[in-house]
């Protein structure tokens, strides 16, 4: 549970964007070791958020409780929630709560099967010499080329359906992988989560982007 020293955050009432997030942590006793004061001795959760695949901390209710991995609105408040919350970093995130996180992606990731299903149809290049794909796990230019040959034929329609065309093994964890290694932080492209400030990393966005293509088919 003990995390390293960090730069002290600012809370912030319920961001406009934060809806719903999944438990990865929750700590009735609060923790002495803690950077916000008013969690060092009463009940917080460290979460995962859904919009933005954001990292937050925010208070719990005395009396109250929390599972690993249940999903809590913000919107409309969960009456358990404090509305005080905390962006934090990977590093932040207590030893539970880094344990929990690739079982909690993983399930995010599988529940959103069409959003990410879309993302393998539309992803594009970012340069001449390197493709937005080839950012997951295991994809050189030879599946690359599969890819795009396959989805060119006819657009995938499930993991299942990518995986038996293109010879993929286990895509939901392959972009479980990736958005573990955008989380840590210290990559120059970001397919999914927003990189630190004041950093030169290129951010693709592709979340709301396929957020954006199923909201305009759906009309």
């Amino acid at each position: 549970m003990h995390r390293r020293p960090h730069r002290r955050h600012h809370p912030h009432s319920p961001l406009s964007w934060l809806q719903v997030v999944r438990v990865l942590d929750f700590m009735p006793q609060g923790n002495p070791l803690d950077h916000h004061a008013e969690h060092r001795s009463r009940p917080f959760a460290q979460a995962l958020d859904e919009t933005k695949l954001k990292l937050i901390e925010f208070g719990v209710k005395e009396g109250s409780s929390l599972k690993i991995g249940e999903r809590v609105s913000f919107r409309p408040l969960d009456e358990r929630i404090i509305p005080r919350v905390y962006l934090i970093k990977y590093e932040d995130l207590s030893t539970v709560a880094q344990e929990n996180l690739p079982e909690v992606l993983r399930n995010f990731v599988k529940d959103n099967e069409k959003l990410f299903v879309t993302f393998l149809n539309v992803a594009s290049p970012i340069t001449l010499k390197f493709h937005a794909l080839e950012l997951l796990p295991h994809i050189g230019k030879k599946t690359l080329k599969q890819i795009l040959e396959e989805r060119e034929r006819k657009p995938f329609e499930s993991f299942e359906d990518f995986e038996k065309r293109t010879g993929y093994k286990d895509i939901v964890e392959g972009i479980v992988e990736r958005i573990l290694k955008e989380l840590q932080g210290g990559e120059k492209y970001y397919l999914f989560v927003e990189p630190p400030p004041r950093s030169n990393a290129v951010f693709l966005n592709y979340l709301e982007k396929v957020r954006s293509i199923a909201r305009s088919g759906s009309k």
